[in-house]
């Protein structure tokens, strides 16, 4: 009997589901610290944040390097996400 994978993609089949091919556009947006985001994970750019963030809205309070960081509630807890331009997007 083969033992259960508890790796970091485990659960994303459909989470994670191809719709269309990341846009250079994408990669080279601009936020500013205290615009409202929602965390909208890409498969195809590697390092992004864990599953359980996607579809999560919050604000950018700073940034590192190229990435961006957002706070977010998850489950009734402010946590903090560190993520690339391409895994986020404005929400007006």
């Amino acid at each position: 009997m083969v033992s259960k994978s508890h790796g970091f993609k485990r659960g994303t089949r459909k989470k994670f589901r191809i719709r269309e091919k990341p846009m250079i556009k994408n990669f080279l947006q601009k936020f500013n610290i205290g615009d409202r985001v929602s965390i909208d994970i890409h498969p195809d750019v590697k390092r992004f944040p864990h599953h359980r963030f996607q579809g999560l809205t919050g604000k950018v309070v700073g940034l590192r390097g190229k990435s961006y960081i957002i706070d977010v509630f998850d489950r009734g807890k402010k946590k903090t996400v560190i993520t690339k331009p391409v895994h986020i997007k404005k929400v007006s």
